[in-house]
């Protein structure tokens, strides 16, 4: 007698693979592991169940060996110290530079001047203006098949002095600022500043700055209203909340001690201890800030950020964070079959405008003189280098914050210790400014980082009608190269201090360097 019947239901007489896979999306999710797919749940077919949660972590945070856990943050601390000592173009163009001669770099201005005929395997740089960077690494193969370039930007937000700056107002010396690129006003206010540049006189001569950052340095800083007085302040939105012309520097307030006929007729004699403290100093008159390039900087070090030391708080990540491991990479390169590009310009912030931004000629111009002392140059052969490269954009993304997850769409968004980020869109809301990389140059990347096992994620910026951002990609994009935007996620984004994780600054080198080997 026939008591029971047992069905094999699953996949035999009902097909159940939309509600597997929904299920272990769903546990994918709770794990916050982004990236599961109806093929990976097909992949768990006829496997055991804890085969199928392997399948499933496969997507989550990497986990490094003991050797590898030493590597990453070996490399954070030779981070930090440099984000810590170069906070301007400058200094990171003057620093790099340095390096690059260190490792074997000719400078493309000696090569030009003497002539000298470049073979593969060669090594140069170009100095833009002091502003931008470029390093090749001539390959194997004709440049005229395309180079493998990494574009980053070395610029960040801040403020600038106006040219006119130096005032004195109620026996307290100011001077005047202009903010440099997209910030919140209100973060700069009541933090010790440093002013970083140079001041160029009309004898020839280039005077350095740098004050505020050694210990018996003194600091400088804009002030705010005190919470007791500031009821009419609190009311205003976050955009008025400081006005940009109340970002202005509090340099001194001591009088000078009028000893001469000439010094007691000064009115402003606070104003007048400031001239001549930098005169004494540095050697400058109130005049030669009309001829000076200073900015103003958070003052202090980089840190180590959290219990665990995981993470890097400091200035300028934005866009250093790429800069560096993109320098890193090339400078790791050996005889490549393709030639190898590092560049780092300027002006991002403000659009890449300028002698010293992307859109300038100084790329296209430099690596015709590249290719003219290979014996290889040609109007033709440039413009087929220049369409036949292929590039990674490299700036950071916004990372996921849990304090505030409204902005974010989880699915595509930026996590912490997952890895090189990519973005095939990047732009604003109806991906306006956005470079769009091809679903074919897509692949291959995603192939490349696979092959030499380095973690990445995919991610937008943010959910499609709050804003967004773009890089450089579209202007090499015109050109016609292939180009998707890639770099490190970022918190706090063009505050004055930002944070990344040290294991994403390291996926970001080995996946920078993997694209110059095999792309």
């Amino acid at each position: 007698m026939i008591k029971g019947i047992i069905f094999d239901l699953d996949g035999v007489l009902v097909s159940t693979d939309e509600m597997h896979y929904l299920a272990w999306k769903r546990l994918a999710d709770e794990l916050q592991i982004t990236g599961f797919t109806r093929e990976d749940n097909r992949r768990q077919r006829g496997v055991s169940r804890m085969a199928s949660l392997e399948i499933v972590l496969e997507k989550a945070d990497r986990v490094y060996t003991e050797e590898e856990k030493a590597a990453v943050f070996a490399y954070g601390e030779e981070y930090r110290q440099f984000i810590s000592d170069c906070k301007t173009e400058r200094e990171c163009v003057t620093e790099l530079k340095k390096r690059a001669k260190v490792a074997g770099f000719q400078n493309m201005e000696d090569v030009i001047a003497n002539g000298i005929t470049l073979k593969a395997g060669d090594r140069v740089f170009a100095d833009n203006k002091g502003k931008s960077f470029a390093m090749y690494i001539i390959g194997k193969k004709p440049m005229q098949e395309g180079m493998n370039i990494l574009g980053a930007h070395i610029d960040s937000p801040r403020l600038d002095l106006k040219q006119n700056p130096l005032y004195e107002d109620t026996d307290m010396a100011l001077l005047d600022t202009h903010y440099y690129g997209g910030v919140k006003k209100y973060q700069w206010v009541t933090l010790p500043l440093a002013m970083h540049g140079v001041i160029a006189k009309k004898d020839g001569s280039v005077v350095a700055i740098n004050i505020g950052e050694k210990p018996e340095d003194p600091v400088f800083g804009v002030s705010d209203l005190l919470i007791h007085l500031s009821g009419d302040q609190m009311e205003k939105k976050g955009a008025k909340v400081i006005e940009g012309e109340a970002l202005d520097i509090l340099v001194g307030s001591m009088p000078l001690e009028a000893k001469t006929e000439e010094e007691k007729k000064v009115k402003t004699l606070v104003q007048a201890n400031v001239l001549k403290i930098l005169k004494e100093t540095y050697g400058v008159e109130e005049e030669d800030f009309l001829s000076a390039e200073i900015e103003i900087v958070p003052a202090g070090q980089a840190r180590d950020y959290g219990f665990d030391r995981s993470m890097i708080m400091g200035y300028g990540h934005d866009d250093r964070v790429c800069a560096y491991p993109s320098f890193s990479a090339i400078m790791e390169m050996e005889a490549p079959e393709r030639t190898s590009v590092c560049l780092l310009v300027d002006k991002e912030e403000i659009g890449s405008v300028g002698a010293t931004g992307m859109q300038s000629r100084f790329f296209e111009n430099m690596t015709a003189e590249v290719m003219n002392a290979c014996g290889d140059y040609c109007e033709l052969k440039l413009r087929r280098a220049l369409q036949n490269s292929k590039v990674l954009s490299s700036d950071v993304s916004a990372a996921f914050d849990p304090n505030y997850p409204s902005v974010m769409e989880k699915k595509n968004a930026a996590y912490f210790g997952r890895g090189l980020v990519f973005n095939k869109y990047t732009g604003s809301r109806g991906k306006s400014g956005s470079n769009d990389a091809g679903a074919e140059y897509v692949a291959e990347i995603r192939k490349i980082m696979d092959d030499n096992q380095v973690y990445f994620q995919t991610a937008e910026l943010g959910k499609v009608d709050q804003g967004g951002g773009g890089t450089i990609a579209y202007i090499l994009g015109n050109y016609n190269m292939q180009v998707i935007d890639s770099g490190v996620a970022v918190l706090n984004m063009h505050a004055p201090w930002e944070i990344i994780s040290k294991a994403d600054l390291y996926e970001a080198k080995c996946g920078y360097k993997a694209f110059l080997k095999d792309a």
